[in-house]
């Protein structure tokens, strides 16, 4: 003789088989798919100027993501350079950006908006500060710009952030010891030409191609930035982003003579929000950093992209999906 469950077990009996076919489901679902859904969706970069290294990297980025990321469509936005880059990311017309360490801290120092949600990716590649003049030019030192048209790079660039610095520990007033000349690297090398400048400032990786295509044309040469390096990290905080740096010789040939040329170097770094999708930031972290050999043959500065260094993003703490990444590649 069978006997009946009470209507209580019954009705557990029921739950208990449910939860199991749900829970069966759930589980034949991950199995099925192996992950999370991969990310989609449409996301903007903004890198910089045409002619400089931060659009020629993103081009490259591009490219490589349409492989690992299909469902993903990168798109490129144009910038006036890093703090310009920062206004985009925080207003939402881009969801990644390029820019610079020191850019990044002062962005924070002024309390610009949306600055608390600013989060990094990776540390990048280094940007090498260049100070070039026509060969025949006098000019052995920033310290010997005083009463000349200087390009400056345009309002909102890392350049002309690291220029009025380097201005100021040469001892000159921006606004009143030189001519600054407010435009950026897609403008400037044909401005020396025309001798409408006598020298102009560029901070980017190496080599950069408006930079090297000016020196197969027209005769130009390298000032060494070394002799401000003590009077730069004097100004005290804003400058600790800044290390001393030397320009290799086969950088720009015929622009160095066979010479190494002492510089300014500053770190670049791929900076995103608070509210960017974790899996999405995972997959172009990853992206990032499995691409360097591929993209730093064609973009030398990429090379020095690295796994070991890419965590290192002072001023900013890691996006969550950028940390996952890191987490998951330790042995």
């Amino acid at each position: 003789m069978v006997t009946a469950l009470p209507r209580t077990g019954h009705r557990a009996a029921q739950a208990a088989i449910a939860a199991l076919v749900t829970l069966g489901l759930a589980l034949w679902w991950l199995l099925s798919t192996g992950a999370a859904p991969a990310p989609r969706g449409q996301v903007t970069l903004a890198t910089g100027v045409p002619t400089g290294v931060y659009a020629r990297y993103g081009e490259l980025l591009k490219q490589d993501l349409a492989h690992d990321l299909p469902d993903v469509d990168l798109r490129l936005a144009r910038s006036e350079g890093s703090i310009d880059n920062l206004r985009q990311l925080v207003a939402g017309r881009a969801g990644f950006s390029i820019a610079t360490a020191d850019a990044v801290a002062a962005y924070q120092v002024r309390g610009e908006p949306g600055a608390d949600a600013l989060r990094a990716c990776a540390r990048l590649y280094d940007d090498y500060t260049q100070l070039v003049v026509p060969k025949g030019s006098a000019v052995r030192s920033a310290k010997d710009l005083r009463g000349l048209r200087v390009g400056v790079g345009t309002d909102g660039s890392g350049v002309q952030l690291i220029t009025r610095r380097l201005v100021e520990a040469a001892g000159l007033d921006f606004a009143t010891d030189i001519e600054p000349v407010r435009v950026g690297i897609d403008r400037m090398p044909k401005l020396l030409e025309q001798h409408k400048l006598d020298a102009f400032f560029w901070s980017g990786g190496l080599p950069t191609t408006a930079v090297q295509r000016l020196a197969q044309r027209f005769p130009v040469r390298l000032v060494q930035l070394g002799d401000l390096s003590e009077a730069l990290h004097r100004q005290g905080e804003r400058t600790r982003y800044y290390r001393a740096a030397v320009m290799p010789a086969d950088a720009y040939p015929r622009a160095q003579g066979g010479q190494a040329v002492k510089t300014i170097a500053v770190a670049n770094l791929l900076v995103t929000t608070d509210r960017e999708d974790a899996a999405l930031t995972e997959g172009i972290t990853r992206t990032v950093i499995d691409s360097r050999d591929w993209i730093g043959r064609q973009v030398h500065a990429a090379q020095k992209v690295d796994l070991r260094t890419a965590v290192f993003t002072d001023p900013l703490e890691l996006h969550t999906g950028a940390r996952r990444y890191y987490v998951s590649q330790k042995p």
